[in-house]
């Protein structure tokens, strides 16, 4: 059992935050799915499994995998297993320890198994028109995500941090969300989703008092006005990293 000693989800456990979870991951689903190396995998870890929004997409493209998921949020699982009875990552960023997840990762894998790790590097973030309460949420929204044992920067640090836990054949690729006038619907799109992600992160910011009232009124002003600019520009990056044990 690897204890972390993180703190807390920032984006909390309701039922508004699963929806937008599985939203989200079909949202992203060509940015994180795209070339996964599990096609003759038959038994696959899911480390950080969430609500099963992507074991979903994971079953759906690899039908002959059987995904082991773990989660740290019995609230996660519960809904997780409701949803698949129906019926990869983004964890480093919310632990405190992500060099020890990738240890235990490692210990438990066959020798030769590949890994796909896809974090978050959050200081790329860029919108324009310029947007100061956006962006002095998004400090206080990362702030709060480090005060609470997690890593908002952790993308960056994968190659790291798989070399120093003994993993093979490392890659890692940057892979950018730019958009502009040059396609103006995924871009509308693209605002409406990430709205939603930093507004889910508000409650827990205004009651910890990492932001004020005003500051979340104001982000939501500019960010409605980002969406109905006719030069709107949204820019973020995220790493994902490819290995073996």
């Amino acid at each position: 059992m690897v204890e972390t000693k993180t703190r807390g989800y920032l984006h909390g456990f309701t039922q508004g935050e699963q929806r937008r979870l599985y939203h989200q991951a079909r949202f992203m689903e060509h940015r994180v799915h795209d070339r996964l190396p599990f096609q003759r995998t038959r038994r696959l870890l899911e480390v950080g499994c969430g609500v099963g929004a992507q074991t979903e997409i994971l079953l759906r493209y690899f039908p002959e995998l059987h995904v082991t998921g773990l989660d740290a949020a019995e609230p996660n699982l519960e809904q997780a297993r409701a949803f698949l009875s129906a019926l990869p990552c983004w964890i480093l960023e919310h632990v405190a320890n992500p060099a020890l997840v990738l240890s235990e990762v490692r210990r438990v894998l066959r020798s030769g198994a590949p890994v796909v790790v896809t974090e978050v590097q959050n200081a790329t973030f860029f919108l324009d028109p310029y947007s100061p309460n956006t962006l002095a949420y998004w400090t206080a929204f990362n702030d709060h995500q480090l005060a609470l044992g997690g890593d908002p920067f952790v993308g960056a640090k994968l190659g790291n941090l798989l070399l120093r836990n003994g993993y093979r054949d490392i890659q890692t690729e940057v892979k950018t969300v730019h958009l502009d006038n040059r396609t103006p619907g995924e871009r509308a799109e693209f605002l409406a989703y990430w709205t939603d992600l930093l507004l889910s992160g508000a409650p827990s910011l205004l009651q910890a008092g990492k932001v004020a009232g005003d500051v979340v009124e104001g982000m939501k002003a500019e960010l409605a006005e980002v969406a109905h600019h006719p030069d709107a520009v949204f820019w973020y990056s995220f790493v994902q990293a490819r290995a073996r044990v």
